[in-house]
């Protein structure tokens, strides 16, 4: 035995001695899977489902497969008991979802593996605002159970590095539900990064089940949101604060009222670059209330819009509708309220107006008033000022106020007011403050509620 192991010895210090450009290192070459099969494809798969009828669709037993690469991973949490598939690793055309009864799904199927799908016994259904593929239960599609899982997917030995599609969020579309995209030159709403409040992905108090956080467009101004599970291990990492770009999955939030962004991590975020805000009226960084009261409305014996009007108020809505800013009774305080829940208003602007303010009488003047969320859809409410209004919000040449808007819970109602202190010193004569709400039925529909609105001076 001794002299075995003094050889083996021997024979391995004579193979260190070696150069390794004296002979070649064996290379391995990716190998696909043969499958004995029809092969489809996603876009095939989803066309068997009626929309119409959204009856759920089961594949019969005809030995047919579809190919596709893993877009998500449940690394970190942020994807729970399923994977996210697409047709190809670059210039998408079709994904989909499919249930797994399984967790940390990422060690077998990872971001990039391409894998081969068994459609026979399978299901497709619609939740969410999504085709979800599963197993047909009691009316429902739902997971495919984990012993089921190697009957109907094969992993294949190949992963490719998945390309991002580039999309604006103008380009949201059903068509690209359940791809991988990468939106450019976005940045999340100033209200959640302000160095008052700096807001994580998904550890605030107002996140139930997900934290869903507003990006916009840079150019253009238009808005989707992110969407963290609070259950991800990255929810209290503090989202950036400048503007850059994100790659996620796009597809729809639980309730089906609007587009989100999942990502896979934190990682996804590339916003290193200056924020391109607005600008917005900069009088200065005063914001203490001055002793003189100068103006002052905190609704209390309004209880309609008769009442509003005799008190100098202008309330319109100027997009088509009827829906206004509502005289209305919360917890003993009489507030005005806005939303477009339960309206089939797309888009509703709806425009509330101060009567003329005058400032003549006074110096370094404050305006502050208190904004309440709930059951929010995005952040959807500015404030302005101005020192000509003809009664026609459309007509009038707005400066944007820096407001504290707050973000509220997704699901229920909210009880904290957050309160704007702005200063407006620098203006004269007569000024107006407008408050606009520019939402839209069905995804846009955060309900505001406003008090005690009041302008201060010396």
């Amino acid at each position: 035995m001794k002299m075995r192991i003094l050889s083996l010895l021997i024979l391995l210090v004579n193979f260190g001695c070696v150069k390794t450009d004296d002979f070649e290192l064996p290379t391995f070459e990716e190998t696909d899977v043969e499958i004995d099969g029809i092969i489809t494809n996603i876009a095939s798969v989803k066309g068997n489902f009626n929309f119409e009828t959204e009856a759920i669709y089961t594949f019969r037993e005809t030995d047919t497969w579809f190919e596709a690469y893993v877009i998500s991973s449940d690394a970190n949490g942020n994807f729970y008991k399923e994977i996210i598939v697409q047709d190809k690793p670059e210039d998408p055309t079709a994904g989909i979802q499919i249930l797994l009864d399984h967790n940390s799904l990422f060690e077998t199927y990872n971001l990039g593996r391409k894998i081969y799908v068994k459609l026979d016994g399978l299901s497709l259904g619609y939740n969410n605002g999504l085709l979800q593929l599963g197993i047909q239960n009691r009316g429902d599609v739902v997971a495919i159970p984990n012993s089921l899982i190697d009957d109907h997917i094969v992993r294949s030995a190949i992963t490719r590095d998945i390309t991002p599609l580039d999309i604006k969020i103008s380009d949201l579309n059903p068509d690209l539900k359940n791809l991988f995209v990468r939106l450019q030159d976005v940045q999340f709403d100033r209200n959640l990064v302000n160095e008052n409040e700096l807001f994580s992905f998904a550890s605030s108090p107002v996140d139930q089940y997900d934290g869903e956080r507003q990006l916009e467009d840079c150019e253009t101004g238009e808005t989707i949101l992110m969407s963290t599970s609070t259950f991800s291990n990255f929810k209290m990492l503090l989202i950036p604060q400048g503007s850059g770009s994100i790659e996620g999955v796009l597809t729809r939030d639980f309730y089906d009222e609007h587009f989100v962004i999942v990502v896979n991590s934190p990682d996804a975020l590339d916003m290193n670059d200056e924020r391109c805000d607005k600008e917005y009226l900069n009088c200065g960084t005063r914001s203490s209330e001055g002793p003189n009261v100068i103006f002052e409305e905190n609704f209390e014996g309004v209880t309609s819009n008769s009442t509003l009007n005799s008190r100098g108020w202008t309330n319109l809505n100027v997009s088509g509708g009827e829906k206004k800013f509502t005289p209305t009774l919360s917890s003993g305080n009489r507030i005005l309220r806005i939303s477009a829940y339960n309206t089939v208003e797309s888009p509703l602007e709806a425009w509330l107006v101060t009567p003329p303010i005058d400032l003549n009488v006074s110096e370094m003047e404050s305006l502050s008033f208190d904004i309440l969320s709930s059951y929010d859809k995005g952040l959807i409410l500015e404030v302005f000022i101005t020192t000509d209004f003809n009664g026609n919000p459309e007509e009038t040449e707005w400066i944007e106020l820096d407001a504290n808007i707050p973000l509220g819970p997704s699901s229920s109602n909210s009880t904290i007011f957050k309160r704007s202190n702005i200063d407006i010193s620098c203006l004269e004569g007569k000024v107006w403050v407008g408050f606009r709400y520019l939402g839209s039925a069905y995804d846009k529909t955060t309900t505001y509620d406003l008090d005690n609105i009041r302008v201060t001076g010396n």
